[in-house]
């Protein structure tokens, strides 16, 4: 007699169901795991015998063969010590096997039998929905995270014992369940707000223009002149996710296990801020596992690079792709995995090497285009918006005036990108100005004379390259969807050429 048990793993964003067969018969002790397991798999087996072992099942001195199916896809982690262990005390008749096929198992067993929280719960949930399993039976730290799927029921437990008390019903406890709406509009709320920093007016603007149209934008100034501060209140002028970007998030981050037993969804935007000392592997992804890194993490949020002069030009050349195809491939030997990486880029760096306004003078022509050359044209190329950041006076510093709170900035962008959605609504794959092709500019980004004229004198007389032309249009199309107008005018165009400053000849 063979027992099935059901678990499940993930591969990428998504799980799949795994079938756990155990076999027993007689002769010397041996303990084999077969099916492609990594290491952590194949150190279950320790696991496993002393759990079984001290939570008083009996565990006979036999041969006993794991097989994990389907065979030719690699099992990792430490989620398959429960669903092999049931197995086993199903196939020496210690568990009823009743209910074992309505269940998908999943949890790390410690020495004593106490169960310990997995990752990447959430697909795997997702999946037990999609294959029409009754419930899932897991850690009760992983209990709110799996309860956010509805239609399934989750059965947290602490120990073996209790899963094994559940399967010979025993006990029967209420599945878990949470009120996932509720939840997610209750944890909506951002700890920082627009409303803390002191002027800056040009550059709260630029900020708002790249929100409402998902902008990718560098901010240029010497240090304190408040480019992280600024940077770091994005999110909260961003539409708010929907349940469905949320569930796409959370994913990502519990994957990784970035999730806290007291976090069930993600329902704010991410910001996400690596180190200038960040690998190109932490950044886009990959290892020996292929996984996700901080520009997946960043989806539906926002990716801050600050000091972006300071990144190795390697770390900053593996982006190009992501920030055009908006997921990222991530191909190895023996894996081909992909993850998604729809963010909003915010760059920050100093005009010139000084640290300090008094140290410019230090610094002839050369040493700043040097210092400038760090940033390649492709990547600059992908930045719409460019904004110098200036020293905050002491006048607006100690102002008391009561300055523009983040609410009523975002209900200006949530409007635009109403009226984008709209736009967009026959184009695939399009849902903000940024993401406009060639094609949609000549669409939706028609220009009069007076306009026209405009253009021309800032490409010849302020000496913008020619790959500017685009971006000035698109983000003038985004200024005119925060004036509710439907055509772009002058004033629009005027705007919008201020903001490619790294493009001028001679800009420092």
């Amino acid at each position: 007699m063979i027992s099935e048990i059901y678990t499940a793993t993930t591969y990428g964003v998504d799980a799949y169901i795994v079938r756990v067969e155990s076999h027993i018969e007689n002769g010397l002790f041996n303990f084999t795991i077969v099916g492609l397991p990594d290491n952590a798999v194949k150190e279950s087996r320790e696991r496993v015998s002393a759990a079984i072992k001290n939570s008083m099942f009996h565990f006979p001195v036999r041969r006993y063969t794991v097989n994990l199916a389907p065979a030719d896809v690699r099992k990792e982690g430490s989620g398959f010590d429960l669903p092999i262990a049931v197995g086993l005390i199903c196939e020496t008749s210690q568990v009823s096997p009743s209910k074992v096929k309505d269940y998908v198992f999943i949890g790390e067993l410690s020495l004593d039998g106490k169960l310990r929280p997995v990752t990447g719960v959430l697909p795997i949930s997702l999946e037990v929905k999609k294959n029409n399993f009754k419930g899932i039976i897991l850690p009760i730290e992983n209990a709110k995270e799996a309860a956010i799927v509805e239609g399934i029921d989750v059965q947290p437990f602490e120990t073996l014992t209790e899963v094994a008390d559940f399967l010979n019903d025993e006990i029967t406890p209420k599945p878990f369940t949470i009120n996932v709406k509720e939840l997610f509009e209750l944890e909506k709320n951002y700890l920082l707000d627009f409303s803390d920093v002191k002027g800056q007016a040009e550059v709260k603007r630029a900020m708002e223009v790249a929100a409402a149209g998902a902008h990718n934008i560098i901010l240029i100034g010497l240090p304190g002149s408040g480019k992280t501060m600024v940077a770091k209140r994005l999110p909260t002028i961003l539409p708010p996710l929907s349940l469905e970007e949320a569930l796409e998030t959370t994913k990502i981050h519990s994957i990784a296990g970035l999730l806290t037993s007291n976090t069930a969804i993600i329902s704010t935007r991410p910001f996400r801020s690596p180190h200038h000392t960040a690998s190109d592997v932490s950044l886009v992804g990959g290892g020996p596992n292929a996984k996700p890194g901080e520009i997946s993490f960043a989806h539906n949020g926002v990716l801050f690079l600050d000091e972006l002069t300071e990144f190795k030009k390697n770390v900053l050349e593996v982006m190009r792709q992501p920030l055009e195809d908006r997921v990222v491939t991530i191909s190895r030997s023996k894996i081909t995995v992909q993850y998604p990486c729809n963010f909003m880029l915010v760059a920050a760096m100093n005009p010139t090497p000084a640290g300090s306004a008094k140290e410019t003078e230090m610094y002839n022509d050369y040493d700043i285009q040097k210092f400038l050359s760090k940033i390649s044209g492709p990547i600059l190329d992908r930045i719409d918006l460019h904004v110098h950041v200036n020293p905050v006076k002491y006048q607006e510093l100690s102002s008391k005036a009561e300055l523009e709170s983040s609410s009523s900035v975002r209900c200006r962008v949530i409007k635009a990108r109403e009226l984008q959605l709209e736009r967009f609504k026959d184009k695939m794959g399009i849902y903000s100005n940024s993401g406009m092709s060639s094609k949609e500019i000549k669409e939706f980004c028609k220009i009069d004379t007076e306009c026209e004229n405009l253009m021309k004198m800032a490409i010849t007389k302020l000496g913008l390259s020619a790959r500017a032309y685009d971006r000035i249009l698109k983000v003038s199309r985004t200024i005119a969807d925060l004036d509710g107008s439907e055509s772009i005018s002058p004033a629009h165009i005027s705007e919008a050429i201020q903001y490619r400053s790294l493009d001028r000849s001679g800009w420092v």
